[in-house]
């Protein structure tokens, strides 16, 4: 038995099967942490204030103590986990974790009632509503720590004197006051006694029947769980079996959850027969081109035939991959039907859809505001699925204070926040974004309390911006308070060690969090151990798991009355791996490896939806939208679901063709006819399973190895080369970890409801609820996000997000359907999700330059398209290769605009004469492009507006940021230089005053330069050939017209380029002027010293300059 002092602050069960140790010691207030057993201070005689907290080593304490059970629970969720390599796993309790008020019992830093224990300064537990937990009938109130002495020695109650009974936590009288349970069964009192209780609704052992009690009275506790259909709830056409009772499933006739919509043939096959008279008439044009030779200007002629093969090539890659679009739907009624409604096999309604844990990332909270982030982790808290299947993880890579406290306010917000949404159906539920909108906000809302609720939350959440905002100055305040605190310490402690009081006082500059301690993470003045690249791994469980059940709130503790509302919150985490010098972090994909490593212990969702903190839950039923294809006929192949990104905040013209809804509802949408669209690094659900390396299953082989084709496999079952002892060698030497893969596995599979699904699972496996968390397992989490975690394992190589580019999320993508997995594009009715898009030029180029740079390290990897299997379809393949092969068209794209301006210099074209055959193969390429695009709009639903943005900003793109992309991906792989890529910086969305002020900001940038001399060399060639033709005595208007078409071309692309150096109100950067003048006086001295005025005699000729002559 461990012994314990008056002050021990927390003590722990741990698991005898785990090899994990976790120490808990509350650090003292230097910041230090202190782990001394009682036997070394009673020795030392130091017994201060400071080595009051110790580290107690507890034995496993029995399963059938509730009350253990569940002060554990809370304990972990208000410790704040720290470790890492060669490090000891610690847990901090906090007595706080931000300077305002906690209320939800769900999260960290929550507290009861005092202890009445003398000498002891602990709290109460508190339970799922916030109510003092007392363990014995005298209500006395007692702390864990306090219960767990007076269990050990004697078993006594310190009140009443009386035994403690095991259990007698949960037989305490329950109470329907709030409305949890509105519709008492008969023969009941209002307390709930079972004095009168029938036989009928008693068990086997004699208990009540809780589920019986259910079924017969149609008792309910809300939408989701214990839910009946009402009369008329359906409306005139609901069945007659439907009518005050529950449904059925297994008497409904089987119905699909998502449907494959055909392109309609009158749209789709015109396209078609378009692309292959383009193909032909492209294929006689080049070889018209290349029998017809230019003699007099053979060097414009070779250049120019170079660059429309290529052209051709890369149209082929991008054309061919869009002969088979689709549209796809789904129906949310019939997920409901088979997965949240209640039936006599589980009256509770208990909903049985697997889990989903969602990750956010986020890295620089200077760049990416923190309440940007607080805000997509509200909209994410709020989403519209069963509350104890969410689970939302936060990644912090910078491991800053401010971030940290940001998310405990953000949750601290959701008490009221999630509840006030569910209540009146709020949509969207990013408050940001809900407060913004330039609607009636009573439109569609029923409630007459509407009004009211709405004022007081937008109160509320206007003080959460002002503590948001005030985070920063608070903790510089905090921080410095207690740094002058620590010198004024250290010169007293050398004043009176007789020290030279003339020397400095060296204390570190630490930042402070809100209960006194030191931060884990990175200070504000970097030192060893707390930099961005130098900190220890920290864990915090934000909101603990909820209960199973749902929690009804009432109209006496909240702001607001949520007395018919379900109050609970999904679990939130807040993670920052840990980080040291000498290991290379692999970025954004080192960060979600870490996240799906620590969520695979702690909730182990089967699916899983990774988000940029920018990019928020627009759609509050996404979630749901995507699980009806994963949770389909067929869809265990499904690897991810991608949905279509939307943004905010985008000039009304999309002048830098921000939205990207060529891209978005064209390619991808045609991509997901063949194998399924490509990852585009946000908003998209996975599998976790596939996340993990493994191929598809392959229903008939595996199901020869089981009895029973609802029965769980094991990881060597999907892979043969994986048997035990490989385990650590892919994914690392954690146990848990390891046997929570074929779990995940088991609960992603489809409803084995349909004779044709081979491979599911039985209908109710998932209603079992979660087991809390206990330190153990939080500290197992700790250590797989630690920086030596993945030596010498297949993490990064095949195992979730993939190493080696910039553009992790193609590679990953790439790498699942090159395993023989498929993937699904699913675009709603109303955007499921939305972000912000960089508007400023500067900012746009280098977003390119990322994305382009990325691709040109795909070309040159094992990841190029080439070297695929065969399990890649071979339109696939074409996009993939696509993917690789685009940015190097830049070569040619700026060489080809270029030709315009070489042609009006010489006098020469790329074709001798301006023939009839030229003519009409032009015209007919052109017919062929301008039919194209209609019909790509009419089936994609873009607009011709967004298809022109898009040719302009693909010219614009091409000429600078995949000329650089290519520069630097070469030089990557022939020098070995590595690419550095700075944050897009996000908008943190106080500008009220003009939203599109980022748009004129001019930022010089090295990418400008190429567009720029593109647009003035064939500005300069059109006067200068126009003026020559005209002092020419027989003019040659066919050349002029034949070049200075071309470059018209060229400069009507180069529009948007040219608006965006012009700024706001004429306001162009002096260096735009300098650039122009620099150019055109050296293009003049060029040609002057290329083509010399030779006289009369070559004027006659026609060549020279005539009477004109260059200044």
């Amino acid at each position: 038995m461990a012994s314990t002092s008056p002050q021990t602050s927390k003590k722990v069960r741990n698991n005898s099967g785990s090899g994990q140790t976790v120490k808990f010691a509350r650090r003292t207030s230097s910041g230090r942490y202190v782990s001394l057993s009682r036997d070394n201070i009673e020795l030392s005689g130091e017994l201060s204030g400071d080595y009051s907290n110790y580290t107690v080593h507890i034995p496993p304490t029995p399963d059938n103590q509730p009350m253990a059970t569940k002060a554990e629970e809370q304990y972990v969720s208000n410790s704040l986990f720290t470790g890492g390599f060669n490090s000891v796993t610690r847990a901090h309790l906090m007595d706080k974790v931000i300077d305002s008020d906690v209320t939800h019992p769900q999260m960290a830093g929550a507290k009861g009632s005092s202890c009445a224990m003398p000498a002891c300064d602990g709290n109460v537990m508190k339970d799922e509503r916030g109510k003092d937990v007392m363990p014995c009938e005298c209500r006395f109130k007692i702390c864990r720590d306090c219960f767990m002495d007076a269990q050990k020695e004697t078993g006594l109650c310190p009140g009443c004197k009386e035994q403690y009974k095991i259990g007698d936590l949960d037989d305490d009288t329950p109470d329907y006051s709030s409305g949890a349970l509105p519709l008492p069964a008969p023969g009941k009192d209002q307390r709930g006694n079972n004095n009168n209780m029938s036989m009928m609704k008693r068990n086997q052992n004699g208990e009540f029947d809780h589920n019986r009690w259910l079924f017969e009275t149609q008792g309910t506790y809300g939408y989701g769980n214990a839910y009946w259909p009402q009369d008329e709830m359906y409306g005139d056409d609901m069945d007659e079996g439907m009518r005050g009772g529950m449904v059925e499933t297994a008497d409904k006739p089987w119905r699909p959850l998502s449907r494959r919509i055909p392109i309609p043939a009158a749209i789709i096959s015109p396209y078609r027969l378009l692309i292959v008279i383009r193909f032909v008439v492209l294929c006689f044009f080049l070889t018209w081109r290349i029998r017809n030779p230019n003699e007099d200007a053979i060097w414009l002629w070779l250049m120019s035939i170079i660059c429309e093969l290529w052209f051709g090539f890369s149209w082929i890659l991008d054309q061919i991959p869009k002969l088979c679009p689709i549209n796809r739907s789904t129906d949310l009624e019939v997920l409901r039907d088979k997965f949240d409604m209640p039936s006599p096999s589980n009256p509770t309604g208990r909903s049985d859809l697997p889990g989903i844990d969602l990750f956010v990332s986020t890295a620089d909270p200077e760049k990416e505001p923190p309440l940007v982030t607080a805000n997509t982790i509200l909209s994410i808290l709020a989403v519209d699925y069963p509350v104890e299947k969410v689970s939302c993880y936060l990644s912090d890579d910078g491991g800053a204070l401010l971030s940290f406290e940001a998310m405990a306010e953000a949750a601290s917000f959701a008490d009221l926040w999630v509840p006030f949404c569910r209540k009146h159906n709020i949509e969207p539920r990013n408050p940001d974004s809900y407060f913004s909108l330039k609607i009636d906000p009573t439109k569609n809302k029923s409630r007459i309390d509407f009004v009211k609720d709405r004022r007081k939350i937008k109160r509320e959440y206007d003080e959460f911006k002002v503590r948001i905002n005030g985070l920063p100055d608070s903790i510089r305040r905090r921080s410095d308070a207690f740094n002058a605190r620590e010198e004024m310490k250290a010169l007293k402690q050398m004043r009176e060690s007789g020290g030279d009081p003339t020397e400095p006082v060296k204390v570190p500059k630490a930042t402070w969090m809100a209960d006194g301690t030191h931060w884990p993470g990175t200070w504000a003045a970097s030192t060893r151990e707390h930099s961005k690249g130098d900190h220890a791994g920290i864990l915090q469980v934000m909101l603990k798991p909820p209960s199973s059940d749902p929690l009804i709130g009432n109209s006496d503790d909240k702001v607001i009355d949520f007395s018919d509302t379900d109050t609970r919150l999904p679990m939130f985490v807040y993670v920052s791996r840990e980080k040291r010098p000498g290991y290379d972090h692999n970025k954004k994909a080192g960060a979600m490896n870490a996240l799906v490593r620590a969520s695979a212990i702690l909730s182990n969702g089967p699916f899983i939806l990774n988000l940029d903190c920018d990019h928020y839950i627009y759609n509050c039923k996404a979630v749901r939208e995507g699980m009806c294809f994963m949770m389909d006929r067929g869809g265990e192949d499904i690897c991810y679901i991608q949905f279509p990104q939307r943004f905010e905040g985008i000039d009304p013209s999309d002048r830098y063709a921000n939205n990207n809804t060529v891209f978005f509802d064209g390619n991808m949408r045609a991509l997901d006819g063949v194998q399924g669209p490509v990852y585009v690094g946000t908003g998209t659900m996975f599998r976790r399973f596939a996340l993990y390396g493994f191929d598809p299953p392959n229903p008939d082989k595996l199901l020869e190895k089981k009895e029973s084709e609802t029965e769980a496999l094991t990881t060597s079952d999907f892979d043969p080369d994986l048997d035990v002892t490989q385990l650590p060698k892919r994914f690392g030497n954690s146990t848990l970890l390891a046997e929570s893969i074929p779990i995940a596995e088991f609960q992603g599979r489809p409803l084995a409801d349909h004779p044709a699904v081979k491979y599911g699972r039985p209908p109710g496996a998932l209603r079992v609820p979660r087991d809390p968390l206990d330190a153990t397992t939080v500290a197992e989490s700790v250590s797989v996000i630690s920086c030596w975690y993945e030596d010498k394992t297949e993490w990064g190589d095949r195992v979730g997000w993939i190493y080696g580019s910039v553009t992790e999320d193609v590679v990953t993508g790439y790498r699942m359907h090159n395993r023989g997995w498929r993937s699904v594009y699913c675009i709603t009715k109303r955007d499921s999700f939305r972000g912000s898009a960089p508007i400023n030029l500067t900012d746009r180029l280098h977003q390119v330059l990322r994305w382009a740079t990325g691709s040109v390290e795909i070309f040159f990897s094992r990841n190029n398209a080439i070297l695929a299997s065969k399990r890649l379809k071979f339109l696939q393949r074409l996009a993939y290769l696509n993917v690789g092969i685009y940015p190097f068209t830049s070569l040619f794209l700026i060489l080809y605009c270029f030709l315009p301006a070489f042609s009006l210099f010489s006098g020469q074209f790329i074709v001798r004469t301006l023939s009839i055959s030229f003519l009409v193969y032009l015209l007919m390429i052109t017919i062929c492009l301008i039919g194209l695009a209609v019909l790509e709009v009419k089936w994609s639903g873009i607009g011709l507006e967004e298809w022109w943005r898009n040719e302009q900003w693909w010219l614009i793109s091409g000429t600078s940021s995949h000329l650089y992309a290519v520069v630097q991906g070469v030089l990557k792989v022939i020098a070995g230089i590595e690419i550095s890529f700075t944050l897009t910086t996000k908008s943190g969305g106080d500008d009220n005053e003009d939203i599109y002020a980022d748009l004129y900001i001019v930022k010089w940038s090295s990418l400008m330069i190429p567009p720029i001399v593109i647009a003035m060399v064939n500005i300069i060639a059109i006067v200068v050939a126009f003026i020559r033709t005209i002092y020419q005595a027989v003019p040659q208007w066919s050349k002029l017209i034949g070049g200075a078409f071309f470059s018209f071309w060229v400069l009507a692309h180069l529009y948007p380029f040219a608006k965006g150096l012009m700024g706001r109100r004429g306001k162009t950067p002096t260096i735009v002027f300098v650039w122009a003048g620099l150019i055109a006086i050296t293009i003049s001295l060029l040609w002057t010293a290329i083509n010399p005025n030779t006289g009369p005699a070559a004027a006659a000729e026609g060549v020279g300059g005539g009477g004109f002559q260059f200044p």
